[in-house]
């Protein structure tokens, strides 16, 4: 008696676990992944063993890979010669955080002496704790009429760029 393995070839389909959070200044993970067909009947998630890391991990604002490989997965079941592993990937998105500055409005009855408003208000999702920016509000006027309260700001050290995005608005 002779039993032959399976010659027709087998496809099982991963597909690698993904996420999306807001920055947070904290260290995001995403682990895992899910068997989402295997084209014979015969054949289950028990005839093969994984061997990589199916984990990606991140903590700036972007895009992370988990970069599982088929060569991670190997079949285990003899009844079957030609088992094919397709990947389907699965990422880690950690999106920026909106930051809206608006620098002080205000007014009063011309009086000869200058107006001024040192003031930035942060709005949207707002920086991390801990992280912020400085700013220098140059915006004045002494006359009758109307101003931008114009302003620069400078980020805080340990507070990167690439998480926000930052937008402005001057006060009138």
């Amino acid at each position: 008696l002779e039993i032959t393995p399976v010659k027709e070839e087998v496809t099982v389909t991963i597909r690698e676990h993904s996420g999306k959070v807001k920055y947070d200044g904290e260290e995001k993970t995403v682990s895992g992944y899910d068997v989402v067909s295997i084209s014979s009947k015969l054949y289950n998630e028990k005839d093969f063993e994984f061997s990589g890391k199916a984990e990606v991990k991140g903590t700036d604002a972007g895009k992370y890979e988990m970069e599982l490989k088929a060569g991670d997965f190997k079949n285990t079941n003899s009844n079957f010669s030609k088992v094919k592993f397709v990947i389907e990937d699965g990422q880690l998105e950690i999106e920026k955080r909106t930051v809206k500055l608006t620098s002080g409005s205000d007014s009063k009855v011309y009086d000869g002496t200058p107006l001024t408003k040192d003031e930035v208000k942060e709005s949207g999702d707002g920086f991390v704790k801990g992280e912020g920016a400085s700013y220098d509000v140059t915006g004045t006027i002494t006359n009758v009429g109307s101003k931008a309260n114009e302003f620069t700001y400078t980020l805080n050290e340990g507070t990167k760029a690439k998480n926000y995005e930052i937008t402005t608005e001057e006060g009138p």
